[in-house]
Order: structure tokens, then sequence, then C-alpha cells
């Protein structure tokens, strides 16, 4: 054998070994999330592989993305993609669909989602992301609202989450590179992040005479996201797990995960610092947010039992300072992706979120506040607020004057920058409002319903689509009362959910040959009575319903008893409870000569054969006491 044949064989040996120990070395990497670096190894063992496992690509492609590279994760979820199709599991899935709206690829994205959902049956989500699609494009249409500008205080390393602190503002920054020895995080190879207090410049927004924010209780790790109490006594803010020693402290699985810091502010330093009682070294706790009121404290976490990756949480803020348990915001605002970054300003919540419709990776929405802790359904706030990668950490003045938000988008200085918020010059002030129309017998969305919204005497207008849903833009700051119409159906307001239910006229009607009756439960009367029962009472409120959504109809009342009892006597007790019928309708309002006749028929006609003599139940008998409202004039 040659010299030549064995250094071939020798290579063909040591090749497949070293291209294993460089995979060996990336899964490494990437169980540490040191996804930078674990994106590198992978690249180049896969230039090479000829069959990687889908595990590989699969790893691949989440470290682009966990590292916000969207072209690259693009590339290898199209290859997962190919070889799963159906089987792709949500999460992955969900990544993809993210990856492409990153790459603004919303055509492609949109019909993958379209056919993903169709196939698992998911009709009624399909539908609340279709409503938001709906009201992003029209959105988006009209010229911007707000301009966005990139700040002075930003640099190459990550800058973001900024919370007001009275006329000053508080933010996080990586630009300390020196601190912990020049140590990063290796997630994305950027330094840890300390907390700065800084001045505002009232007329451009710049961040001036900037100086450490709290500096003896920062640890060496990441602290970020802070928040206070409207008295600015008490401060809130995320910061690594670390030990008394200042060391990172893992969870069970290896993970270092973050935790929500309170403590008083006295003097430039925090006094009393404490964990709050639901962090956990096995999840994260973090990017807290405290209500106008100081009553309620919301903040994000992936903890056990949520919806999604991460969820938003509100938690009630005692007089003396403790903190309530827990509770998720739910399936409205909470979604199996990310939500993230709450800030609430008086009644309106604005988060981020890459599980509602959006424009690429997270997105700022916002929610009308309907309870202490209930919501309505979240808009997208639109461009140039969002773009088509992370946009987030967004807060705005009291009077909407002005805000901040944080986005790692195209023309920034570096990673995460901060961004001033502004109203456009002679931008038109406008909010939208948005809901769908459905049938409330079936469900089903109806279309052509004419919407409007009535604000102070004038009418803003739409008609809904072929699935049901309208947009209304109406002028800011106003409350409008919105009411659906079409003819032959109810009309209606929008419920909590955002939908207003019509009933079609045939739903609400019976046809007993060829007459039409309100279609009602029978109304039965206690035996020789003809008071209104609690039970008649509801029957008869259907009738009025009816009157009142359709005004040219016209009824007759006709009542009935059973044969027990003298004949002329069930006469006269049929004639009283007609006009105990008609009289509770009267009271609801509705026009004496919408009522053609008010009759009682006695026991003249009996529907089964309970007559004189016969024996019947107590049941039976009660059948033949009723009465029916015949529709005459329609």
């Amino acid at each position: 054998m040659t010299k030549k044949l064995l250094l071939i064989l020798l290579l063909l040996c040591v090749l497949p070994a070293f291209a294993q120990q460089k995979l060996h070395k990336a899964d490494k990497l990437f169980a540490e999330f040191a996804y930078t670096e674990a994106a590198k190894l992978y690249e180049e063992y896969l230039a090479d592989a000829k069959n990687p496992k889908q595990e590989t690509i699969v790893n691949t492609a989440d470290s682009y993305y966990n590292t916000g590279k969207m072209a690259s994760a693009v590339r290898w979820y199209d290859k997962l993609y190919e070889l799963q199709k159906d089987a792709m599991d949500e999460t992955h899935f969900g990544r993809y669909i993210l990856s492409l709206r990153g790459e603004e690829r919303y055509e492609k994205a949109d019909q993958l989602l379209w056919e993903y959902l169709d196939k698992k049956g998911s009709k009624k989500f399909k539908q609340k992301l279709i409503t938001q699609k709906q009201h992003l494009d029209s959105l988006n249409k009209n010229l911007p609202v707000y301009k966005v500008e990139n700040l002075a205080v930003n640099t190459n390393k990550a800058d973001f989450g900024t919370s007001f602190y009275g006329d000053k503002i508080v933010y996080a920054s990586g630009k300390d590179s020196i601190k912990g020895h020049g140590r990063v995080y290796s997630w994305n190879e950027q330094p840890f992040l300390t907390l700065y207090v800084s001045d505002r410049d009232t007329t451009t927004g710049a961040f001036i005479n900037e100086q450490k924010f709290l500096p003896k209780a920062q640890t060496n790790y990441h602290n970020a996201a802070p928040a206070f109490s409207p008295d600015l006594k008490t401060a809130y803010y995320s910061a690594n797990n670390v030990t008394k020693s200042d060391r990172l402290e893992n969870g069970a699985n290896g993970t270092n995960n973050i935790e929500l810091i309170k403590g008083q502010v006295q003097n430039g330093e925090l006094t009393l610092p404490e964990s709050v009682p639901f962090n956990n070294k096995n999840y994260s706790v973090g990017q807290p947010a405290v209500s106008a009121d100081g009553k309620w404290l919301y903040f994000v976490s992936d903890m056990p039992g949520g919806l999604g990756e991460t969820d938003i949480y509100i938690a009630e803020i005692f007089s003396d300072g403790k903190l309530g348990k827990p509770k998720n915001l739910g399936p409205t605002i909470n979604t199996t992706g990310r939500e993230m970054f709450p800030f609430i300003n008086d009644e309106v919540l604005y988060f981020s979120s890459d599980g509602h419709y959006g424009l690429g990776g997270l997105d700022v929405f916002t929610s009308k506040k309907t309870g202490d802790t209930q919501f309505a359904e979240p808009q997208n706030i639109g461009k140039p607020i969002n773009s088509n990668l992370d946009d987030f950490a967004y807060i705005v003045s009291k009077d909407g004057a002005f805000g901040y938000l944080s986005s790692n988008r195209a023309g920034g200085k570096g990673d995460d920058d901060i961004y001033y918020v502004t109203r456009a010059n002679n931008a038109p002030c406008g909010q939208l409002v948005t809901g769908r129309v459905i049938n409330k017998k079936t469900g089903q969305p109806i279309e052509g319903v004419a919407v409007k919204a009535q604000v102070n005497g004038s009418g803003y207008t739409d008609t809904s689509k072929a699935d049901g849903t309208y947009i209304i833009t109406i002028p800011c700051g106003t409350e409008a009362v919105v009411e659906g119409k079409k003819p032959d159906y109810t009309t209606g307001k929008p419920n909590g959910k955002g939908e207003i239910e019509l009933s079609k006229y045939d739903d609400l009607i019976v046809k007993d040959g060829d007459v039409e009756k309100v279609a009602i439960n029978p109304i039965y009367f206690d035996f020789d009575k003809y008071y209104i029962r609690p039970q008649a009472a509801a029957e008869l409120d259907k009738v009025v319903y009816v009157m009142q959504n359709f005004p040219d109809i016209v009824i007759k009342i006709e009542s009935h008893t059973d044969s027990r009892g003298n004949d002329e006597y069930n006469m006269q007790l049929s004639d009283d409870r007609a006009k105990s019928t008609y009289s509770y309708i009267m009271a609801k309002g509705i026009a004496p000569e919408r009522i053609e006749s008010v009759k009682g028929y006695g026991e003249s006609r009996l529907i089964n054969k309970c007559a004189n003599g016969v024996e019947c139940s107590e049941e039976d008998h009660q059948l033949n006491r009723r009465s029916d409202f015949i529709i005459v004039k329609k």
C-alpha cells in the first residue's frame, strides 16, 4: 500500500471524526445559550454534511432566530419546512413565520399561516389574526401619525428599556464594557446591562447629565427594565438571579433566570432591597410596570401554567406595599408566543408581542382596560413605531405628546437602540374602532352590516366585510357609541369581546302554517292566576326585543287556559292573562297601536286531549295555559 493511499484512508477516517467533534461542540454551545458561536460551528458542520439530522437544522435555525439574524433563520427554517411540512411543531412554525415577516416576506408568511391554521382547525384564532391584519393594513394606508428619531445616547451595544422617573429617564445599556472585567452575555455576545438615569431635553427628547442609577444596588450582571411607584419612593427592576456573593445562581436545568427586585429609593440609593415573593430561580420574572394609581404591578414571566413563551401577569399592590398573588392576564392579551414589556398609561395597556398579528418580531400593541384585570382586544399601533424587527418597551407621556421606544430595526447604531417618538407635523389624530359582526344564533360572520360610531353628534361609518369585520377611524381622545344595522336583522352594540351580535328575523319567529309567531318558550301561569311569573317575564322580554328591533311589526295577543273550571270563568281568566301580558309589554315602551288585539279564548283552543272530564296530569294541563304573539304586519 502506497503512502498516498494510506494518507487518503487516514483523511477519510479523520474528517468525519473532526466533523462530529465540531457538531458536538456546537450542540454544547447551543445548550448553554451561546447562540452566536453555536451558529458559526453549525454552519461549518452543515457545509459538508450530506444527511444532517433534523435536530441540527432546527438548532441552526433557532440560533439565528434567537440572535435576530432573520435572513439566515429563514434559510434554515425553509429547509426544515421542506422536510417536515405539517409535522412542524407549533413553536418552530411560529418562528418560521416571524422570520419571514422579519425579512418582509409577508405574502408567503400569511399564506403558510392561513394554511397551517386551517389544517389545525384553529378557525377562531385565524379569524382573530385576520381581523388584526385588516386593522393593521388599514392603519398603514394612512399617513404616519408618529415621528421616530434615533437618540444620540445610543451606542453599538444594547441600549433599551426606558422608564419615566419623574422628569428624568432611566434606561439600560451595555456600553460599560469594562464592567464585569469585559465579560459578555454568551447568548448574543453583548456586555451585561447597567441602569443609567438622565435628565430629558424637553425640546429634542435627548438624554443629558447621565449617570449610573442606584450604583451600589446593581449586580455585575444584567440590570434592566425599571419601574416606579407614583411617588417615586419604590423601585422595581429586573436582574439576574445571583448569590449573596454576586455570582450567578442557576435553576435546576442549568439556566440563569431573571428575578424582580423591589426596594425603597432614598438619597440616590436603594434601601431594603428584596426579591419579590413570586420569584423563582427556575423561571424568570421581570419587566415591571406600575399603574398610575400605584395599586397594580404588571410584569412578565415564563412561570409554569402560562399560555406561551412569556406572558404578562398582574399582582395587586396593597397599602402596606405587600404584593398579592400573580394573575395571568389571559388569552385576550397573552398568546402562545412572547408578550413582553408592559406599560400602563391610565386606562391603556401598551405591550409588545410576537403572537398577535404584526410586521415582524415584537410589535407594540395597545389594549384598553375594561376592569381591574380585564382588557379589550389588542390593536397593533402600526408604522413607524413598529417595524419588521423587534419593537418594544414603548412608554408614552400622560398627555400622549411624546414617548420612547426600543428597537433593533435597520438603521440603528447597533443592537437595540432607544428612539424618541413624537406626533408627526400636521398629522391628524385618529384612533381606530374595530370589531366583528356575527350572527347571534350561529356565530357566523355577517357581511353588509352598516356600523356607525357616534361621537359628539358626528357619525363615522363602515360596512362589515365578508368575514364580519369593520374598521372605523374616530378623533383621538373621544368615546364612540357603536351600533350595527342591517335589513331583516336586529340592531346591536359591541359586547366585551368587540363583537356585535345580530339576530336574523327568521331566527326570531316560528311558522304555524301560514301564521308567524314570535319564537318564545311557552308562557306559563299558575293555576287560576294571571300575574306574570319570572319565567313569563323572561319570555315576554323576547317579544319586546323583536318589537324594538323591527319597528314595523304589529302583533296580536292570544291567551288560553286549561279545561278545568267553568267555561265562562276560563274565558274571563284567559282575557285577564292576555291583558296582563299586554300591560307588561306596554310598560317596556312599546306603542299601543302596535298591538292590534288582546283576546282570551278560555279553553276553546286546547292543544291536547285534556278537555272537560278527561283525566290529565298537571304538566299536560299546563301546556294549555299559554299565550301566543302572532305577527299580523311586518
